[in-house]
């Protein structure tokens, strides 16, 4: 007779251990019997500390051919005995769709996919090989956010086995430091002046379209607002950013804080910031920025967001402007700073409750917990 008191065996197959991941992590690993297949060396993101996790931890050689990836010892997870699967549905991983493909001959083994899913802006074949990598999992797939899910149901996806997981970063760590966060002139001892303070935290890539920061910014001020921004993090973009700062006459505004994983200090700076600003997809930065009370703005045009734009509530946690267009961006800085600096305590709390109910580990937890525990006699 089965056992249905022991812990479920679970193997998580990902793309790459990032420190942002760690929460999540520790709490399925707690939850179940976990094994971890971790690729190696993804982009400049910090690694998690493997000590923190209990079960087997492996990593994988990743082999390229231009776009596609391919990552070894992923097959021949299939012949062992799981109760489920849990695999990133990363559709330019060869060996992802390889186990996905094989995993439908073995109707016993439950499969999910964690995954964006869908975007809105697919076409062609890549919409056609989009769908079907979304078919493959027996067992369904955990989105990121509703709008991604949704919009899979209208293609056709077999809604009774779609479920929004969210995402997540380190919560209970940030909630013990939210917790004793207090309001300082930490902005205005910096800059000298008293300003309204704009953010930007994660790293400085291209994608994340931050030269429209600063082009708002000087159009704020030939408006007669004038605004400090600090860009919390560091990447490609960073020289860039500041010859442009330079040239648009900035350079006193703007701050390069530089990268920064000490949740204390990310915490004050953020908690302390009248509003963070996104102009490209908003990603995990908006989860980062609401969990200490800061509000976010980024683009409308939803087909090139991340799932966590969802946590931007118009007017109450945050604000969308047009993509693309730098006029909207600023007022759109304008017209919340304006509108909202009276209620800033308020507009804290709204961000936090966002976040408190629907964009922490243990939300995710309870999902995965609910469908792998009812789909698994």
């Amino acid at each position: 007779m089965p056992d249905n008191n022991r812990k479920k065996r679970i193997c998580i197959i990902y793309n790459f251990a990032q420190h942002y991941r760690e929460s999540i992590f520790k709490l399925l690993d707690q939850e179940f019997d976990c094994s971890f297949y971790f690729g190696k060396n993804y982009l400049d993101i910090k690694k998690m500390d493997y000590s923190l996790l209990k079960g087997d931890i492996h990593e994988v050689d990743t082999i390229k051919f231009g776009p596609i990836i391919y990552r070894k010892q992923i097959i021949g997870l299939l012949n062992k005995d799981y109760d489920a699967y849990i695999i990133l549905g990363e559709s330019r991983v060869a060996s992802t769709w390889l186990f996905l493909f094989l995993s439908r001959l073995c109707p016993r083994k439950k499969v999910y996919a964690w995954t964006h899913g869908w975007y809105g802006k697919e076409k062609g074949v890549k919409r056609f090989f989009n769908k079907l990598i979304l078919k493959l999992p027996n067992g369904g797939n955990f989105f990121y956010g509703n709008y991604g899910r949704q919009l899979a149901i209208k293609e056709g996806i077999d809604d009774s086995k779609q479920y929004t997981i969210h995402n997540s970063l380190a919560y209970d760590e940030q909630i013990s430091i939210r917790n004793l966060l207090t309001i300082n002139p930490i902005f205005k001892n910096h800059f000298n002046n008293e300003n309204h303070n704009l953010i930007f935290v994660g790293r400085l890539t291209k994608i994340k379209k931050l030269d429209q920061i600063l082009k708002a910014l000087k159009g704020c001020s030939k408006k007669g607002y004038n605004f400090n921004l600090t860009f919390i993090g560091s990447g490609e973009m960073i020289e860039e950013l500041k010859q442009l700062s330079k040239e648009l006459g900035l350079e006193k505004n703007v701050w390069f804080y530089g990268a920064c994983y000490d949740e204390c200090i990310l915490g004050n700076l953020i908690y302390n910031a009248d509003l963070c600003v996104s102009p490209g997809n908003v990603g995990l930065t908006a989860i980062h920025a609401m969990v200490f009370g800061c509000p976010v703005i980024t683009h409308n045009n939803f087909s090139y967001q991340m799932p966590e734009f969802e946590s931007i509530k118009q007017g109450i946690t945050g604000s969308f402007f047009d993509y693309n267009d730098i006029t909207s961006l600023s007022n759109c800085i304008i017209r919340w700073i304006e509108g909202k600096k009276n209620i800033r305590h308020q507009v804290r709390k709204d961000c936090m409750s966002e976040i408190d109910n629907y964009w922490t580990p243990h939300f995710q937890l309870e999902t995965f917990k609910k469908v792998i525990y009812d789909s698994i006699s």
